[in-house]
């Protein structure tokens, strides 16, 4: 990693959880990190200038959605995700390995690679590992991810372990491709990428250590993903996971929870040597009336805010809160104003990013076991009271 734009300083650590660097051609990210998702080079609502404005420092755009509409190829003649979209800063892909496999019955899987459908005009597409590096590389994002084969959640041993064994293998066909893409398509976007394998095994400790092991056998690599959680299975057996990877995992490389993006689950993976996150959790949210507080998540609609002048939340500075009221806002839903959509999202990115930040202050502070703990038990023994 000395002679590439990529490397990750872990500057402080209390307990499991890390205060870090991690340097990419876009700028250094500071973790623990959380990333908003723009699925299609837009995350829902808002500008990117809104995101450096709450500070956000990198972002996520999604793979399938992209080859779908406009294309990959489109993307990359417009400049790449970065120019195409106007974020500067750094960048990641998911390799839309999720999508691919949540579209039960459109889609029939081999080892090959997977055969589906267009969810939008039903047209036969096929992603391999081949096919899905070259879409990132068009895509052009700092960071991609490697094409994995995922399950469910609550899977049964022998299915979590065929998919886990499988994205092992697959992983070598995509590492083979992305490195012959690294030398010799030299007019991509972004030269110089890093691929991070992803560590799958369902809720079963055994194969989430064999493929800790395979990963880790199978190169040097940048970073880490952790993926196929939060995908059906109960929180602590998330939990249980991400300690098992924790201590399977090497330390001085940065580890991205995918699509994970609740505060209680970001606050208990910081806490278990998670670095990133991400998830379309705050944007969903808002355009639906829900909203993050550090009491629990509350929903717009409630006639109890009919003419309250409180913010969404007291201790909050997003632009939403510095400036309007719960009352205001509601009114924006009630009549079906788009800027409710657009306040509430803003608000809910800014809670997680801030939520982050705060931690990684704990982390600094030598305070992290406290912070959480406190955190956590006002977050729950508050969210299902009355307003």
């Amino acid at each position: 990693m000395s002679t590439s734009p990529f490397a990750f300083r872990v500057e402080h650590t209390d307990g499991h959880a890390r205060a870090g660097v991690f340097d990419t051609p876009h700028g250094p990210v500071t973790t623990p990190q959380f990333m908003p998702v723009g699925t299609l080079a837009s995350v829902k609502a808002l500008d990117p200038d809104d995101l450096h404005t709450l500070g956000a420092t990198m972002v996520l755009a999604n793979a399938y959605h992209l080859r779908l509409r406009p294309g990959d190829e489109t993307v990359r003649t417009m400049g790449g995700l970065h120019r195409f979209m106007q974020w500067s800063g750094p960048m990641l892909t998911d390799s839309g390995g999720f999508q691919v496999f949540s579209l039960e019955g459109l889609r029939r899987i081999d080892e090959e690679g997977v055969v589906f459908r267009s969810h939008i005009d039903g047209s036969a597409q096929q992603f391999t590992p081949e096919s899905v590096m070259q879409i990132e590389r068009n895509l052009g994002a700092d960071v991609i991810m490697q094409f994995d084969h995922v399950v469910p959640g609550q899977s049964p041993f022998d299915l979590a372990s065929e998919a886990m064994e499988r994205s092992l293998r697959w992983l070598a066909r995509c590492r083979e491709a992305f490195e012959v893409l690294q030398a010799e398509d030299v007019t991509a976007p972004t030269p110089v990428q890093a691929l991070f394998p992803i560590v799958q095994g369902g809720i079963h400790a055994s194969l989430r250590r064999a493929s800790a092991q395979g990963v880790r056998d199978s190169g040097d690599w940048v970073g880490y993903g952790i993926g196929g959680l939060s995908v059906g299975e109960a929180k602590p057996d998330m939990y249980a996971m991400l300690d098992v990877v924790n201590d399977a995992l090497p330390t001085d490389r940065p580890r991205y929870l995918m699509g994970v993006g609740f505060p209680e689950d970001l606050v208990e993976g910081v806490a278990r040597g998670v670095d990133l996150f991400d998830c379309v959790a705050p944007t969903r949210m808002g355009r639906t009336g829900a909203f993050f507080t550090r009491d629990g998540r509350r929903s717009i609609k409630n006639a109890a805010w009919r003419l309250d002048p409180r913010p969404l939340d007291e201790a909050c500075t997003c632009g939403a809160c510095r400036r309007f009221s719960r009352a205001y806002i509601r009114h924006l839903f009630v009549t079906e104003e788009i800027l409710g959509l657009r306040l509430l999202s803003l608000h809910n990115v800014h809670f997680l990013v801030a939520l982050m930040r705060d931690a990684r202050a704990a982390v600094i502070a030598g305070s992290f076991e406290g912070w959480s703990r406190d955190w956590l038990a006002r977050y729950h023994s508050r969210s299902t009271t009355t307003p």
